[in-house]
């Protein structure tokens, strides 16, 4: 059994460097924690459930009833969303400030926000399910559905597209949910890849107070019992793109964060743990476990897991491929994403509900006044002395240097032009069951072109779901 060695915050990124830790706050007690506030509760529109009608149990991925309606973006892509290979679906709130296109092997359909095996959990009817602040392409033999059923009955879950560039293909929005061309679609995300890569780049700074330990194929996570916030820093990958690890967890108090740091440039987690099911540690963990890449260029999920926990990814210009039969939970990435699977991909609306290490901003330090040197008081010129008028004595302010003005001005802002192009659907297809099998490591690449823009819609047919093609 060896222990994987812990990485010096202070080498692991200039960011980081330049973010003062809260002292001490991973290994305190939660009474100290609760006093010292350091807690870092994700805000909207990323972390918990919002909205009136979140669920109070999630349930395990399933193709029963909606069960819940969740306004928080379940996944936040800051560059480009690419779907290739056999991937399935995406479900709850999308938002990609980059392009959306959609090139699976041999065509099939696509689900987004509403899955058809999921939590079952999905946005507020007519609000905007996906936005793309790009262009939506959709390659010929693809078909990406936007809604669905919400209930065994076939009552319909419907909201917008909302995007930024062009549309080019197949896609079906569910009545009465719309497509919208807007060149604005992605102005109030603006900010959100630089959040993330803070809170990233801050939660991979932490200190750690878990071990992790490898003996075999087994990676084992051992918390210290006691601490309201479990971090653990992964050197290195767990398992590799051809073998698949066992993970095991412990050590860990009830209602505790879990954090995760995979702390390399190019790391991999290969996996079969999770099963999604209450007993599961992993699943009992997920709403507060967290999976960071605060430094990858590229990371890769893989496995035949129905993958436990969110995950965050600070760099704007990295990638993420996720290739599990089924990812549970948040993902929010400063950069790109690649969704891909030789036998269907899913990603579930599960809620992230956990505290993050918080890191203090260092307070600037004011730059020297150019009135740090007096400005000597005048003498009275002869004739001035002469006068009846006494010559005022110079009040002490007239000596004092005044502190100079550090006060920024912020940019302005301002929208882009609004778009005047008109995008439309086709009415083709209901709602399936996606297949579910285990991914592939090895991302396909895309096909350039597209179609023309497909007709408007004229209605939607609700099928019973089955299995994507």
């Amino acid at each position: 059994m060896r222990h994987l060695p812990v990485q010096p915050a202070q080498q692991r990124s200039p960011l980081g460097r330049r973010l003062a830790l809260v002292a001490a706050a991973a290994v305190l007690p939660v009474a100290a924690l609760s006093v010292l506030g350091t807690a870092a509760p994700l805000s909207p529109p990323l972390g918990p459930c919002s909205g009136p009608d979140c669920p109070s149990v999630w349930l395990p991925p399933n193709n029963g009833n909606v069960v819940g309606r969740d306004a928080t973006i379940n996944v936040f892509v800051g560059g480009d969303y690419s779907v290739q290979g056999r991937a399935a679906e995406v479900e709850g709130k999308v938002v990609a400030l980059g392009d959306l296109t959609v090139n699976k092997d041999g065509g099939g359909l696509f689900n987004m926000a509403v899955a058809g095996v999921g939590s079952r959990v999905v946005p507020p009817d007519g609000t905007d399910f996906v936005t793309v602040g790009g262009n939506v392409t959709v390659q010929p033999a693809n078909t990406v559905e936007i809604g669905g059923t919400s209930d065994l009955l076939g009552t319909l879950a419907f909201g917008n597209l909302r995007y930024g560039g062009t549309l080019t293909g197949t896609v079906n929005v569910v009545p009465t949910g719309q497509t919208i061309q807007d060149a604005t679609a992605k102005n109030q995300y603006a900010g959100l890849p630089d959040q993330i890569a803070e809170l990233s780049t801050c939660a991979g700074t932490a200190t750690a107070n878990g071990t992790v330990t490898v003996s075999g194929n087994q990676v084992t996570f051992t918390g210290d019992g006691t601490s309201a916030r479990q971090i653990f820093n992964v050197p290195g990958n767990i398992g590799s793109l051809t073998t698949a690890a066992d993970l095991v967890i412990a050590g860990i108090p009830a209602g505790a964060t879990v954090v995760i740091n995979m702390l390399g440039t190019d790391p991999v987690i290969n996996t079969n743990t999770g099963t999604g099911l209450a007993g599961d540690p992993f699943t009992d963990l997920r709403s507060r476990l967290m999976w960071n890449f605060p430094n990858a260029t590229s990371s890769t999920i893989m496995g035949g897991a129905q993958f436990q926990g969110s995950m965050m990814a600070a760099n704007p210009a990295g990638t993420t491929m996720i290739s599990t039969p089924g990812f549970n939970g948040r993902v929010y990435l400063a950069g790109n994403l690649v969704q891909l699977g030789s036998s269907g991909s899913e990603v579930h609306n599960y809620a992230f509900d956990g505290d993050l290490p918080e890191c203090a901003t260092p307070t600037p330090t004011p730059s020297p006044s150019d009135s740090s040197t007096p400005t000597p008081t005048p003498t009275p010129s002869p004739s001035e002395s002469t006068s009846s008028t006494p010559t005022p004595t110079p009040s002490p302010s007239e000596n004092t240097p005044a502190p100079s003005s550090s006060t920024p001005v912020p940019e302005s802002s301002s929208a882009g032009p609004s778009g005047s192009a008109s995008a439309s659907a086709s009415a083709s297809g209901g709602s399936q069951l996606p297949g579910t099998g285990a991914g592939s490591a090895v991302p396909l690449g895309l096909a350039a072109g597209g179609l023309v823009t497909a007709g408007g819609v004229a209605f939607w047919v609700a099928r019973r779901r089955g299995r994507h093609s």
